[in-house]
């Protein structure tokens, strides 16, 4: 005699029907089989979070948080739900229901009808592009956006003070100081920035002169960064792991000399601009200095 399955077990069914085929990639056939759990058990979670979980990785934030919202009202506590909920309503702008979505997870956000004013601190932030992937540093502003304030190369896609939307999963770890802290990926671009992104090459002078000329654009509204020195290649395990940790064998690029040759990124909103702050601090330079074209690598995008 065949076993028959009630209206709980046939929802586990169905639901667990939909991870298999969303491991398998098939993510429309996925939430067809989460939407007949939900049908069969309309107020179990799981198969709503799930949903919204795919929803959320394809960037569909109406779907994500509708599905989300209604895995809360099935389970208020549901951690995950609660957190996704307040990512879908940070990318539509739904500022209300983000306030309701962080305060029931726990967190104390300030009262207010506009964006969340919520300094987190800096956080290390995966950006990805069509050529590469990068984790880069960012003030984080609310419990999912930041804004880079690392100067990025140009194959990961992004720049200097771009505004992205971020998950709140770890994926990955770095030291900030002898702190750890959790790498956060990155899932869409809110507002590009106006800096773009530029780059030179500068030889015959030392560290102390490179260090004088990242604080010269520090203190003009724009950024650099020594590409040189704080750039290290890793393996995807590594990045998405603790490259500090022992075991690690990813080693840094060949040092440069006590002169150079530097590689420098370089965030400004103007090329002339850029080319005035390298200009003055040549003269100030080690003699002797020998610096390369400025090239500009991605553009700004001017404010409309």
């Amino acid at each position: 005699m065949p076993i028959r399955l009630g209206k709980a077990g046939k929802a586990t069914a169905f639901n667990e029907l939909g991870r298999r085929r969303d491991d398998e990639g098939d993510q429309d056939g996925a939430l067809e089989a989460y939407a007949q759990a939900s049908a069969v058990h309309p107020y179990w979670a799981a198969p709503w979070y799930n949903a919204g979980l795919i929803h959320k990785y394809r960037g569909e934030w109406a779907a994500s948080l509708q599905a989300n919202a209604r895995a809360v009202q099935c389970e208020p506590d549901n951690q995950g739900a609660l957190w996704n909920l307040g990512i879908a309503a940070t990318a539509l702008g739904d500022w209300a229901t983000a306030r309701r979505a962080w305060r029931q997870y726990g967190i104390g956000i300030p009262d207010g009808e506009g964006p969340i004013d919520f300094f987190v601190g800096l956080t290390p932030i995966r950006v990805h592009g069509d050529e590469a992937s990068e984790v880069v540093w960012a003030d984080r502003i609310d419990p999912a956006r930041a804004i880079l304030r690392s100067v990025p190369t140009p194959a990961c896609g992004h720049r200097w003070g771009d505004l992205v939307l971020h998950d709140g999963a770890a994926n990955g770890y770095r030291m900030r100081g002898d702190r750890e802290v959790p790498v956060f990926d990155a899932l869409e671009l809110i507002a590009p920035s106006e800096h773009g992104t530029y780059e030179v090459t500068i030889e015959c002078v030392a560290q102390e002169d490179i260090d004088a000329l990242i604080r010269r654009f520090e203190a003009a509204d724009a950024s650099a960064e020594n590409w040189t020195t704080s750039m290290q290649v890793l393996c995807r395990a590594c990045s998405e792991g603790r490259p500090h940790g022992e075991g690690h064998n990813h080693e840094p690029g060949e040092p440069p000399g006590a002169r150079g040759p530097w590689r420098l990124g370089i965030a400004a909103r103007e090329e002339g601009a850029a080319l005035r702050i390298l200009a003055e601090w040549r003269e100030t330079a080690t003699p002797g200095c020998v610096l390369g074209e400025l090239r500009c690598l991605l553009m700004g995008v001017p404010r409309t």
